[in-house]
């Protein structure tokens, strides 16, 4: 499961899409709730990591390596997005998780803009970071659809799969070191 989700992640940021209406967010709460151990938010992180070393070496726009502010900040926010996907382990149900979706949405949004105003691409004031998140409004926009759909569609998938086939499903997310990626498994 680990692999198809980082391909997944890594493949829709990849492909022309609106800005920030990507699956990576939605990708991190779900690895959160059902990920055991650092494989939760290796997930996320990882798929960015390759998205951004493939679009870097491709020159595809607004992919790559950029300003190092911005790029802690953004990857600091989707590190959160598996952090708050952790909160839902033990209770899903359709609100939690639309709400850890909207939460997701905010968090990554005020680190990542937080990061753009700390590049300098705006003046360094109180003035200038409210002109920074109200530059970005359209964003959160697109995060919050983004998070929010593909959120539905992997819980709401998963769910469903569990339902007619269980015991192969538990499997696929159990804390077996075969299903984790080699460089998360405990020594």
């Amino acid at each position: 499961m680990f692999y198809i989700l980082f391909l997944i992640a890594t493949a829709t940021r990849l492909m022309p899409h609106p800005p920030n209406l990507v699956c990576v967010g939605a990708i991190g709460l779900f690895a959160g709730c059902y990920l055991r151990g650092r494989t939760a938010w290796l997930l996320p992180i990882g798929a960015m990591l390759a998205s951004d070393v493939i679009g870097h070496v491709l020159r595809l726009p607004g992919m790559g390596f950029y300003n190092p502010a911005v790029f802690c900040m953004v990857y600091a926010g989707i590190a959160a997005s598996a952090l708050i996907g952790r909160g839902l382990a033990k209770n899903r149900t359709a609100a939690r998780i639309g709400g850890a979706a909207v939460a997701s949405s905010i968090v990554f949004f005020l680190a990542s803009n937080l990061g753009v105003w700390f590049a300098g691409q705006y003046p360094p004031t109180v003035a200038g970071l409210i002109a920074c998140y109200t530059m970005a409004i359209p964003f959160l926009t697109n995060t919050l659809i983004g998070n929010l759909l593909y959120s539905a569609v992997l819980f709401g998938t998963y769910e469903f799969s569990q339902s007619q086939w269980p015991a192969r499903l538990t499997r696929l997310v159990s804390k077996q070191p075969a299903m984790q990626p080699a460089f998360a498994r405990k020594s």
